[in-house]
């Protein structure tokens, strides 16, 4: 374990920006963007706990704390966090993933002090008082019922269980009304202070700011509590034994009284740090990533089946998924769904033109460069890219990745996922169907 704060420059891009990373004794990394040119500045801590580190009967508790770190710390209530930002025209806000959480703010320049001192207290010094607790527990499961009510929201959590059944990736990051109705106050604030812990955690800063000023003012923020001032080493990325098994061939029906069915088909992928992750998105650029995909032209400009439809992946630490979604009236379900599986059969065995190749690699470059046209995607860069990878690419770099994808990578990469059995999740009137037989 380091007994000394560690400081270092980890990339430089072209246009200027440079990355710095510091690591404190107790494990706390801290990295910035510096953009001179912004007038904004995005402040953001991202934890490396998520919906895949709970217990089947806590399902949900990640998604209900990060609820309830913003109800109020021993210092402001939940009024004086949002008010105080939002009275400098600021935002804030969090999501929870599989396997991360994250809390942000962005603001001018000048005010990110105060989004610091503020996004800071949240995450170390959250009173999770019970009043509070059981108010957003109803608040919670009201979004769960919204959530069901949304068929082309919900079939992408149905096609995650059926590939990867009982295992916590197969769950939804809500949690079910089950789970949040009996957890427990005495359940959250255990996994809050078990699970937030320095070595875990990674705050990440873009825009015009000092390196060393946002390190002295997160470093007197965690200080402040005991937890947090624990020496330690680190923790990049996570564990990948007994990693997921994918249910190949598996077909999850939920019949409901929809006016469309909503299917999503598709595969066990690769993992976030496979380095054909490059191949495979070029790949999926050409299959359903946009309006010139093969699929989005011939199941909508074609054939006037859907009005949506795209591919889709997801990398986790251990596993992945590739994913077809499309949604149409019934009657049009059989015909889509063979489109969809022969289109992917055709690509595992021919792969794609070249052009096509250059086509999704243009793609590929286009969204990561137009990504970052904001401070709050530059911070999330950083931040994800420590806590996932233990380390932050320069835009040069990636870019550079992307352009060497080559035909062959992409056909292979085709190949491998594709020709296998594929697993499937349908929503809607199911009854009159035999989606096994059209699935092939």
């Amino acid at each position: 374990m380091s007994e000394v704060m560690i400081t270092e420059t980890v990339a430089v891009d072209q246009a200027g920006s440079t990355v710095r990373r510091t690591v404190l004794p107790c494990g706390l990394r801290i990295l910035t963007e510096s953009i001179d040119a912004s007038r904004s500045a995005s402040f953001g801590i991202w934890v490396g706990v998520g919906s895949r580190d709970e217990t089947p009967a806590l399902a949900g508790v990640s998604h209900f704390l990060e609820h309830l770190l913003f109800k109020g710390t021993s210092t402001r209530s939940a009024l004086d966090i949002s008010a105080q930002i939002e009275a400098v025209g600021g935002e804030t806000n969090a999501f929870t993933t599989k396997e991360y959480t994250c809390y942000y703010a962005r603001v001018l320049d000048e005010d990110l002090p105060l989004a610091i001192d503020v996004v800071c207290d949240i995450v170390t010094d959250s009173v999770l008082a019970k009043p509070d607790i059981e108010t957003e527990r109803g608040v919670i499961l009201e979004e769960i019922a919204m959530h069901d009510d949304e068929p082309g929201d919900e079939v992408h959590d149905v096609f995650a269980e059926a590939l990867y059944g009982d295992h916590p990736l197969g769950r939804k990051v809500s949690g079910t009304p089950e789970t949040i109705e009996t957890m427990s106050p005495s359940d959250i604030e255990t996994f809050y202070h078990q699970r937030y812990l320095s070595p875990r955690i990674v705050v990440a800063a873009a825009g015009n700011l000092s390196h060393f000023d946002v390190v002295e003012r997160v470093q007197r923020a965690f200080a402040s509590v005991e937890r947090f001032a624990v020496a330690a080493s680190p923790q990049t990325g996570r564990c990948r034994e007994n990693g997921p098994v994918i249910s190949a061939g598996r077909i999850v029906t939920q019949d409901k009284d929809t006016e469309q069915i909503h299917l999503a088909v598709g595969c066990g992928g690769i993992t976030r740090t496979d380095d054909r992750r490059f191949a495979l998105g070029t790949l999926n650029n050409v299959l359903g990533a946009g309006m010139s995909s093969r699929l989005f032209q011939e199941i909508r400009e074609r054939r006037g089946l859907a009005y949506s439809v795209y591919s889709y992946t997801s990398q986790y630490a251990d596993s992945g998924l590739f994913a077809v979604y499309a949604g149409c009236a019934p009657g049009k379900a059989d015909d889509v769904l063979a489109i969809i599986r022969d289109e992917l059969a055709r690509v595992a065995e021919h792969g794609l033109t070249e052009s096509e190749v250059r086509r999704g690699q243009g793609m590929f470059k286009g969204s990561l460069v137009l990504g970052l046209e904001d401070t709050g995607s530059r911070m999330a860069r950083l931040g994800k890219g420590e806590l996932a990878y233990g380390e932050v690419w320069s835009v040069d770099r990636l870019l550079g990745r992307v352009e060497a994808v080559t035909r062959a990578e992409v056909h292979e990469i085709a190949a491998q996922l594709l020709s296998g059995p594929l697993s499937m999740a349908v929503l809607g009137p199911c009854a009159d169907h035999d989606f096994e037989k059209a699935l092939g």
